[in-house]
């Protein structure tokens, strides 16, 4: 059955076992207690699991789509792991389902994987594991189309370690149950720890009832999926294809919408460039261009207007 599957599916599907098996790897580094941390610069760390969990994704993803162009955070990564790092079983159940007729015959060439294997790392370091989520986003001809966000640190019912969300435009989503947040609200889900003068007057302007200061964008996005915000707003070029290209796609598939603050889509080629340098804007509902004509002229002009 598995061979049989288009490409997209079988990508997704082994990308799900693939995040989840990071995601062991996250817990081991944490219980071990070293964390390794290098500093890349200013508010971003790096840490052992950050580069474990890469060498465990991009290794598996690699052995199986040779010819897939995959794109990680931590840069280029020794791929010649453990056996037991190499995830090669694919998730049965995510097959099963018939794939949307626009992915059918995507081709090898088609495809980017951005792979970000813990985001919310300054989060993991501080403590705030719940913020922390492995992302993996699957492109097709430059759009955002695939994505997987597992939760390494989410506490189940049952008491087990671990969520992993999936969403596939023109499929849906799965992993949690999709919930609308309250209408007599309007809440905004937005940084921790990369906030200045420009971005918290796009903040501002919308008169939130609240506003939850997360890490990671895999974690904003996953407020708006769960009904605790309306929207994320982030007016400033912090984040990184590796982070938006997943939550994008899980969001889109549930019928959200995540662009840069002027409305427009990212573009996820293999050449583009990594810096998301005009904010991300995401909401859960159909008034997303309301949310963009809000934010103050002089803010969108200005953020971003560096770019080459």
């Amino acid at each position: 059955m598995a061979t049989n599957a288009p490409l997209i599916m079988r990508i997704m599907a082994l990308s799900i076992n693939t995040a989840k098996r990071a995601g062991v790897i996250i817990r081991d580094v944490l219980k071990q207690g070293d964390l390794g941390i290098v500093d890349k610069g200013k508010n971003d760390p790096q840490t052992e699991a950050d580069r474990s969990a890469q060498r465990c994704i991009i290794a598996s993803l690699a052995k199986k789509f040779p010819s897939i162009k995959i794109i990680g955070e931590e840069g280029g990564s020794d791929l010649n792991v453990c056996d037991d790092w190499l995830v090669g079983e694919q998730d049965e159940a995510f097959l099963k389902q018939d794939c949307p007729a626009d992915w059918k015959d995507a081709q090898p060439e088609d495809f980017v994987i951005w792979v970000d294997p813990l985001d919310g790392t300054a989060e993991f370091t501080q403590g705030f594991v719940e913020h922390v989520t492995v992302l993996i986003g699957i492109a097709v001809k430059n759009s955002a189309v695939g994505g997987i966000i597992h939760q390494p640190f989410y506490k189940q019912s049952s008491g087990e370690l671990g969520r992993t969300i999936w969403g596939l435009k023109g499929l849906g989503t799965g992993g949690f149950t999709a919930v609308k947040p309250p209408a007599n609200e309007f809440i905004i889900t937005t940084t921790r720890s990369h906030s200045n003068a420009l971005h918290q007057k796009a903040v501002d302007v919308f008169n939130a009832s609240k506003v939850l200061k997360v890490g990671g964008a895999g974690f904003k996005v996953l407020q708006l999926l769960e009904g605790k915000a309306h929207a994320y707003v982030f007016a400033t070029p912090g984040c990184k294809k590796w982070d938006t290209c997943a939550p994008e796609a899980v969001l889109e598939a549930s019928g959200g919408t995540l662009t840069n603050i002027n409305g427009d889509h990212y573009e996820y080629h293999e050449n583009v460039e990594h810096v998301n340098r005009r904010g991300v804007l995401a909401s859960s509902g159909e008034n997303h261009q309301e949310l963009v004509e809000k934010i103050p002229v002089e803010v969108r002009q200005a953020v971003g207007a560096t770019q080459t």
